[in-house]
Protein backbone atom coordinates (compact mmCIF):
# COMPACT_ATOMS: atom_id res chain seq x y z
CA UNK A 1 0.00 0.00 0.00
CA UNK A 2 0.91 3.30 -0.93
CA UNK A 3 0.53 6.73 0.97
CA UNK A 4 -1.42 9.36 -1.09
CA UNK A 5 1.03 11.71 0.66
CA UNK A 6 4.04 11.77 2.37
CA UNK A 7 2.93 13.69 5.37
CA UNK A 8 6.48 13.85 6.47
CA UNK A 9 8.22 14.80 3.76
CA UNK A 10 5.93 17.21 2.31
CA UNK A 11 6.57 20.66 4.18
CA UNK A 12 3.03 21.89 4.79
CA UNK A 13 2.12 19.00 6.40
CA UNK A 14 5.42 18.43 8.17
CA UNK A 15 5.02 21.58 9.58
CA UNK A 16 1.40 20.39 11.21
CA UNK A 17 2.90 17.41 12.30
CA UNK A 18 5.85 18.55 14.17
CA UNK A 19 3.07 21.06 15.97
CA UNK A 20 0.98 17.85 16.61
CA UNK A 21 3.74 15.63 18.20
CA UNK A 22 4.86 18.62 20.19
CA UNK A 23 1.10 18.36 21.72
CA UNK A 24 1.89 15.19 22.24
CA UNK A 25 5.27 15.74 24.19
CA UNK A 26 3.55 18.17 26.31
CA UNK A 27 0.43 15.78 27.33
CA UNK A 28 3.24 13.34 28.45
CA UNK A 29 4.10 16.01 30.90
CA UNK A 30 0.64 15.80 32.87
CA UNK A 31 -0.31 13.77 35.32
CA UNK A 32 -3.05 11.88 33.35
CA UNK A 33 -1.11 8.11 33.85
CA UNK A 34 0.63 6.82 30.44
CA UNK A 35 -1.22 4.04 30.78
CA UNK A 36 -4.52 5.46 30.41
CA UNK A 37 -3.08 7.96 27.54
CA UNK A 38 -2.20 4.67 25.63
CA UNK A 39 -5.44 2.99 25.94
CA UNK A 40 -7.11 6.14 25.00
CA UNK A 41 -4.96 6.56 21.81
CA UNK A 42 -5.33 2.84 20.85
CA UNK A 43 -9.36 2.94 21.10
CA UNK A 44 -9.77 5.86 19.23
CA UNK A 45 -7.64 4.68 16.43
CA UNK A 46 -9.51 1.43 16.53
CA UNK A 47 -12.60 3.27 16.03
CA UNK A 48 -11.31 5.47 13.28
CA UNK A 49 -10.04 2.95 11.71
CA UNK A 50 -6.22 4.22 11.62
CA UNK A 51 -4.04 1.40 11.24
CA UNK A 52 -0.46 3.68 11.82
CA UNK A 53 -1.63 4.52 15.14
CA UNK A 54 -3.00 1.41 16.36
CA UNK A 55 0.62 -0.10 15.43
CA UNK A 56 2.20 3.06 17.20
CA UNK A 57 0.33 2.97 20.15
CA UNK A 58 0.15 -0.84 20.54
CA UNK A 59 3.90 -1.34 20.34
CA UNK A 60 4.51 2.11 22.20
CA UNK A 61 2.30 0.72 25.28
CA UNK A 62 3.84 -3.20 24.84
CA UNK A 63 7.67 -1.27 25.52
CA UNK A 64 5.98 0.60 28.25
CA UNK A 65 5.07 -2.72 30.26
CA UNK A 66 1.03 -2.65 29.10
CA UNK A 67 0.00 -6.74 29.05
CA UNK A 68 -1.12 -7.86 26.30
CA UNK A 69 -4.37 -9.01 27.20
CA UNK A 70 -5.22 -5.49 28.00
CA UNK A 71 -4.52 -4.40 24.63
CA UNK A 72 -6.54 -7.67 23.00
CA UNK A 73 -9.47 -6.27 25.00
CA UNK A 74 -9.21 -2.70 24.61
CA UNK A 75 -12.13 -2.65 21.69
CA UNK A 76 -14.04 -4.67 24.12
CA UNK A 77 -13.09 -3.30 27.22
CA UNK A 78 -17.07 -2.94 28.37
CA UNK A 79 -17.13 -6.97 28.82
CA UNK A 80 -13.42 -6.82 30.45
CA UNK A 81 -12.64 -7.23 33.77
CA UNK A 82 -8.69 -6.15 32.85
CA UNK A 83 -9.40 -2.56 33.57
CA UNK A 84 -9.88 -0.07 36.47
CA UNK A 85 -13.24 1.92 36.60
CA UNK A 86 -10.77 5.45 36.21
CA UNK A 87 -9.69 3.64 32.77
CA UNK A 88 -13.31 2.46 31.61
CA UNK A 89 -14.01 6.08 32.51
CA UNK A 90 -11.70 7.85 30.03
CA UNK A 91 -12.67 4.88 27.70
CA UNK A 92 -16.02 5.63 27.43
CA UNK A 93 -15.15 9.80 27.12
CA UNK A 94 -13.43 8.28 24.25
CA UNK A 95 -15.68 6.69 22.44
CA UNK A 96 -18.16 9.66 22.74
CA UNK A 97 -15.40 11.94 21.94
CA UNK A 98 -14.45 10.42 19.03
CA UNK A 99 -17.98 9.93 17.80
CA UNK A 100 -19.41 13.18 17.81
CA UNK A 101 -21.33 12.78 14.79
CA UNK A 102 -22.85 9.87 16.05
CA UNK A 103 -24.50 10.98 19.10
CA UNK A 104 -26.70 14.36 18.47
CA UNK A 105 -25.73 15.59 22.11
CA UNK A 106 -22.06 15.07 21.59
CA UNK A 107 -20.54 13.58 24.79
CA UNK A 108 -23.18 12.90 27.64
CA UNK A 109 -23.61 14.62 30.77
CA UNK A 110 -23.74 11.10 32.56
CA UNK A 111 -20.06 10.21 30.64
CA UNK A 112 -18.86 13.61 31.60
CA UNK A 113 -19.07 13.13 35.30
CA UNK A 114 -18.12 9.83 35.75
CA UNK A 115 -14.68 10.77 33.65
CA UNK A 116 -14.43 13.92 36.55
CA UNK A 117 -14.99 11.55 40.00
CA UNK A 118 -11.69 9.60 38.76
CA UNK A 119 -9.66 12.76 37.25
CA UNK A 120 -8.92 15.98 38.63
CA UNK A 121 -9.26 18.93 36.45
CA UNK A 122 -5.81 18.92 35.10
CA UNK A 123 -6.06 15.08 34.15
CA UNK A 124 -9.42 16.31 32.40
CA UNK A 125 -8.21 18.81 30.72
CA UNK A 126 -5.64 16.53 29.08
CA UNK A 127 -7.99 13.51 28.52
CA UNK A 128 -9.63 15.93 26.38
CA UNK A 129 -6.90 16.72 24.77
CA UNK A 130 -5.46 13.72 24.39
CA UNK A 131 -8.78 12.99 22.75
CA UNK A 132 -8.60 15.87 20.40
CA UNK A 133 -5.14 14.40 19.36
CA UNK A 134 -5.48 11.34 18.33
CA UNK A 135 -8.54 11.56 16.63
CA UNK A 136 -6.46 14.30 14.44
CA UNK A 137 -3.65 11.85 14.36
CA UNK A 138 -6.26 9.67 12.84
CA UNK A 139 -7.82 11.71 10.17
CA UNK A 140 -4.60 12.57 8.42
CA UNK A 141 -3.34 9.11 8.78
CA UNK A 142 -6.54 7.98 7.45
CA UNK A 143 -7.52 10.51 4.62
CA UNK A 144 -3.91 9.77 2.68
CA UNK A 145 -4.14 6.19 3.69
CA UNK A 146 -0.86 5.38 5.73
CA UNK A 147 0.40 2.09 5.89
CA UNK A 148 1.05 0.74 8.88
CA UNK A 149 3.34 -2.78 10.53
CA UNK A 150 7.12 -0.82 10.42
CA UNK A 151 6.45 1.60 13.28
CA UNK A 152 9.63 1.38 15.58
CA UNK A 153 9.07 2.12 19.61
CA UNK A 154 10.07 5.95 20.01
CA UNK A 155 10.05 6.66 16.37
CA UNK A 156 8.30 9.99 17.06
CA UNK A 157 10.16 10.88 19.96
Amino acid sequence: MEARLNLMTNPVSAKVIKHLIAAGQALMDTTLPAATRQLVMLRASQINGCAGCIDMHTKEAVAAGETAVRLNLVAAWREAKVFTEAERAALELTEQGTRIADAAGGVSDAVWANAAKHYDEDQLAALVAQIALINAFNRKNVITQQPAGDYQVGQYH
